[in-house]
């Protein structure tokens, strides 16, 4: 199994779909509609079956589960080559952008000034990281959020959340939201500090995020915290 794939499967098991069904070594998600990864099917590695007869299943999935039929795809990779072939396009209308980067870095590690608290990393999530997440969690949403291998919960009260999930030495980053008054402060620093502390603490080693191409600040923070892009990947449709 090459890199790309170990790390899409491992940002996978970090983002877990309420319906998860192999297709050889695709992986059918499913969780009502919330997030394009845990509603698309992961493309890495062999289906087992011809990929007209595989992109048939997909659909089939998808119908099954009440969601939009999507793979989601290794940019410039020959399967995504294979599945444009067979007449699926780019999802340029995905609400959370048809294309994300995959970045890679070190457990984040943020100098703080004297006197100035980085944020607290919860262990279930409270009403009050809810709410700066996702604001009344639909069961999907606490499905999705709120389950993985080893959960922690970045909280700055009133002004920031994020989620962390460890799959074997790796960080997982995700769900990072910083009001938008309090943004440029430094908030989403201290609680990324945070979080790198609560990982290091539980023996992980690196990091990896998956970001909107579009998304311009969030890819500069991380870029700020030594963090490159490692592969992206497009969802297509039929």
């Amino acid at each position: 199994m090459d890199a790309i794939a170990k790390l899409e499967i491992r940002c996978a098991d970090a983002w877990p779909a309420l319906v998860d069904e192999r297709l050889g070594q695709w992986r059918l998600r499913a969780a009502d509609g919330f997030t394009g990864r845990a509603n698309s099917a992961l493309t890495t590695g062999d289906p087992g079956r011809p990929i007209p007869e595989a992109l048939a299943t997909i659909v089939a999935f998808a119908a099954r589960h009440a969601i939009t039929p999507a793979a989601h795809v290794t940019v410039g990779s020959p399967t995504e080559r294979d599945i444009r072939a067979a007449g699926w396009q780019l999802a340029e209308d995905h609400p959370g952008g048809a294309e994300s980067a995959v970045m890679v870095g070190p457990l984040p590690d943020v100098a703080l000034p004297d006197g100035e608290a980085p944020g607290e990393i919860l262990d279930k999530p409270s009403p009050q990281w809810w709410e700066l997440a996702v604001g009344e969690p639909t069961p999907a949403q606490r499905h999705v959020l709120g389950t993985g291998p080893l959960l922690g919960f970045g909280y700055v009260e009133g002004a920031a959340v994020v989620r962390g999930c460890i799959v074997d030495s790796t960080l997982h980053i995700s769900r990072l939201a910083v009001r938008p008054e309090l943004r440029r402060q430094g908030t989403a620093r201290r609680l990324l500090a945070a979080l790198g502390a609560w990982a290091r603490d539980r023996g992980a080693r690196n990091a990896v995020l998956q970001v909107a191409v579009h998304n311009e600040a969030a890819i500069r923070l991380y870029e700020d915290l030594g963090f490159a892009e490692h592969h992206r990947y497009r969802y297509l449709r039929p």
